[in-house]
């Protein structure tokens, strides 16, 4: 299936672009150590992350990732966030990397004229420099954060802020992603998506969401758009 007619195409980051779990472990482990808490392996980890830093730390604290109904101690939450934003900024590009082939796809289609935009859970603060750590930042004319907006994806917010940004309309973008929270905005406002099979969708079938296209390697986004 081709996308025809795109003129902008909107990221996410963590587990589409980039893989951060490395460092995000880093981090979670060096909050958990700090309160005297059971640290996790990176394996464990890597379940964990794709809803943003907030959720991230409550299932560190707790231990797993279903937390939609659990609660934490307010104070020792708000205290194990800042920790962990903390040591998060210390070493956000350690051992980040980009997944196979996104820097020169995303260069041809930058190349092609293409607006390209990040739309992430991640905080804000976060973005760009892990964008610039990874020579990446001048190819993207705008981001978002979990942080940047009231709402955050899986609401549809973020990418219609993007679309008045950009002064153009839902049809005339793309949201490509890995996890439901990108499809399932992206369906909400009547905006195409790819779904990578890739990434942190925590062994779910991207499938299932009903993104409009589904693509195993990124560079294929040369071959759909």
């Amino acid at each position: 299936m081709k996308l025809t007619d795109k003129k902008a195409i909107f990221f996410d980051l963590d587990g589409t672009l980039i893989d951060s779990v490395p460092d995000l472990a880093l981090a979670v482990n060096e909050m958990l150590a700090t309160l005297g808490k059971k640290t996790f392996d990176e394996s464990v980890i890597r379940y964990w992350v794709g809803n943003g830093a907030q959720t991230l730390v409550k299932r560190a604290l707790l231990g797993k990732r279903d937390v939609d109904n659990e609660t934490v101690e307010t104070t020792l939450f708000e205290k194990a966030l800042n920790i962990f934003l903390q040591a998060y900024k210390s070493h956000l590009c350690n051992a980040t990397r980009p997944y196979p082939h996104v820097p020169e796809t995303i260069k041809e289609l930058s190349q092609r004229g293409y607006r390209l935009a990040i739309i992430t859970n991640k905080p804000e603060p976060f973005i760009v420099p892990i964008l610039e750590g990874l020579g990446l930042k001048h190819y993207f004319e705008a981001w978002l954060g979990g942080d940047s907006l009231p709402k955050k994806k899986p609401d549809p917010q973020p990418l219609l802020h993007m679309c008045e940004t950009f002064n153009i309309t839902v049809e005339d973008a793309v949201m490509v992603g890995d996890s439901k929270n990108d499809i399932l905005a992206a369906n909400v406002c009547g905006m195409a998506s790819v779904g990578v099979t890739y990434g942190y969708n925590y062994g779910e079938d991207i499938a299932v969401h009903h993104p409009t296209v589904v693509i195993e390697r990124f560079e294929a986004l040369l071959n759909i758009l």
